[in-house]
């Protein structure tokens, strides 16, 4: 929320302040200077949400709402969660930026659907003491129940199911949204031969580093992935998300009612 009494804080200032509110929580776990997995939350933290356009994007846009139940669809140790616990201690101790288009968002629930038992844990453990509660389930997106909710987010992991897999998770997710819901789903355009191939490269990089299997990747043009959303009702419209790199993505910000 914005509050009239605090003076509204320039952006750059507003994101240097949530960046460090949002990783705080993972170097507050207990034994951090003795856990290498408790460490690398933090600096993953640090850097994703650094250097990542969607992620200070998504407030400088409004695209996250206030109040709202979310489901994080693949969402690792709980980035989006941190951010948003990041923009409340901001937005109420120091104000709020009058640029961006929207108050701070919030959430009054959080649940992160994540198959990395390794990040699922670590997200657990560092994100345990939030006001919202995050509950985190260890689980495969194709099956694991989807709560009902305001908001579902999924960044960069559809790819990694076929295309009859991410239809059906599709259809779950719109069936789980509230009337007025809104999905946050970053995709990579499969057309942009070049930024795509880019982007698959350096996932395999990352996700192998990280000790992951390295999955077999499903991608589709944009145009096929708006297809697919308006067909399931929702108003779509998309967002380049490669600002400073050289990938293919797009946040496709899909709203009902």
């Amino acid at each position: 929320m914005r509050r009239d009494d605090l003076p509204a804080l320039a952006p750059d200032a507003a994101w240097r302040a949530i960046h460090a509110a949002a990783c705080a929580p993972y170097r507050a776990v207990p034994g951090f200077g003795l856990s290498i997995h408790a460490q690398w939350a933090w600096f993953w933290a640090q850097g994703k949400l650094a250097r990542d356009p969607v992620f200070r994007g998504l407030l400088e846009r409004g695209d996250l709402p206030a109040r709202a139940r979310v489901l994080d669809i693949g969402g690792g140790q709980g980035l989006v969660a941190a951010l948003l616990h990041g923009c409340a201690q901001v937005s109420a101790q120091q104000g709020w930026p009058a640029q961006w288009r929207a108050a701070a968002p919030s959430a009054s629930a959080y649940t992160c659907i994540e198959l990395m038992t390794n990040d699922a844990r670590r997200g657990a453990t560092a994100l345990a003491g939030l006001p919202f509660a995050p509950r985190f389930v260890n689980a495969d997106m194709c099956v694991a129940p989807l709560p009902d909710c305001d908001l579902v987010v999924i960044l960069d992991v559809l790819h990694y199911v076929d295309h009859a897999a991410q239809d059906a998770l599709l259809r779950r997710v719109r069936q789980a949204l509230s009337p007025q819901g809104r999905l946050l789903l970053r995709v990579g355009d499969a057309a942009n031969r070049q930024g795509f191939a880019i982007s698959q490269w350096v996932d395999r990089i990352v996700t192998g580093a990280r000790g992951h299997r390295v999955a077999p990747t499903w991608g589709r043009p944009l145009e096929d992935w708006i297809a697919a959303l308006r067909e399931l009702g929702f108003n779509v419209h998309a967002v380049p998300m490669s600002q400073g790199t050289p990938f293919a993505n797009v946040l496709l910000v899909g709203n009902l009612g």
